[in-house]
């Protein structure tokens, strides 16, 4: 039996990543049921009162669902977004100046020191919090000004799936009720069917291609660049694999130097501009003769993006990826519940 055989035999345990991974359509219906008024009320108060600026405080693949929510609060309402460095707060202890800001806090846990001391920062500074957090026992949940529950349920896996792409609907949800955009709200409430079949996504060219990698780049922009940050880190903790994270802009400058015959290139391309420059730098990439896997939704047996709609389509392919990461970690022989020297919750301060 083969390496990529091997990883679809019947007798394998199921992992606690995959078991999570399929818990995601459940985990979006209860998201959207159980926030709507929350929803609503935030955001006809940020319409009355818009602010000035939105300040994220995340860590980990929190961070990268902020980042996806940056994209849309910038695009799709225009308050400029900033993400907040926990050491100030955390190490400095500098006085911050936010009247007027909005943070939004986000995490699976809610416990994590720095975040706490980082929110604390803000709410004295005249910000207001809003917290989107899957434990809402946690000390964080209790500092919200706003609390968004991002009901995942129960995460043990030390590679968070479910609560990452439960924080990126969460954003997403949130912005359309800001702008009152009933389309972009209505292919939201249609994601968990979306997500069913990116669950049944086979990309065994993406695993075969991957499983002797050891290093990598994962190209995004736009919308999908904190997709690429998400699916670099689940690649290193699971796989093995040193791979890194670069807008299709960025990596035209000092990162594309290293690019040479068989390097390894994941290039996450959406349905809009963004997306087209992606899969510009994965041809120029193509001719210096790197390895280059270019995923689209609609291509390669991916599911069908839903149409006009392109700043959804990263939480269809991260789900599709998080399924493909588990696999490629089996096949590399890899157990992806137990990556090395990390634990569930990480407590930094």
């Amino acid at each position: 039996m083969d390496e990529l055989s091997r990883v679809a035999g019947k007798d394998d345990p199921v992992t606690l990543m995959q078991r999570e991974t399929e818990e995601v359509p459940a985990a979006i219906g209860r998201l959207l049921n159980a926030n709507r008024s929350a929803f609503s009320q935030l955001a006809g108060e940020l319409r009355a009162s818009p602010p000035a600026v939105v300040v994220t405080c995340a860590r980990g693949s929190s961070d990268h669902a902020a980042t996806y929510g940056k994209y849309l609060i910038e695009t799709q309402i225009g308050v400029p977004v900033a993400s907040a460095a926990p050491s100030v707060a955390s190490r400095y202890d500098s006085p911050l100046h936010a009247a007027g800001a909005l943070c939004i806090a986000t995490s699976q846990s809610g416990r994590s020191p720095d975040l706490l001391i980082t929110v604390d920062a803000y709410r004295k500074a005249g910000a207001r919090a809003v917290v989107m957090v899957n434990d809402t026992l946690s000390p964080l949940a209790a500092r919200a000004d706003l609390l968004i529950p991002l009901c995942a349920g129960v995460e043990r896996s030390v590679a968070a799936t479910k609560s990452c792409i439960s924080a990126m609907v969460a954003h997403a949800a949130l912005v359309a009720a800001w702008n009152g955009n009933r389309g972009l709200a209505a292919a939201i409430e249609a994601l968990p069917d979306t997500l069913t079949a990116a669950l049944a996504v086979d990309g065994s060219d993406v695993i075969s291609g991957l499983i002797h990698a050891r290093q990598m780049f994962v190209i995004g922009r736009g919308y999908g660049l904190g997709i690429a940050q998400e699916v670099a880190l689940k690649l290193k903790e699971t796989c093995g694999i040193q791979a890194e994270a670069f807008s299709a802009a960025e990596v035209r400058h000092g990162p594309m130097a290293i690019v040479g015959p068989g390097f390894p290139v994941l290039a996450l391309a959406t349905s809009d501009q963004a997306g087209n420059d992606v899969a510009a730098v994965a041809a120029a990439l193509a001719e210096r003769g790197a390895q280059v896997m270019l995923v689209r939704l609609g291509e390669g047996g991916f599911p069908a993006a839903e149409a006009g709609f392109p700043a959804l389509e990263p939480i269809t392919l991260l789900v599709a990826f998080y399924r493909l990461i588990e696999r490629l970690a089996r096949a590399r022989g890899l157990d992806p519940d137990t990556p090395p020297h990390l634990a569930k919750i990480t407590e930094t301060t």
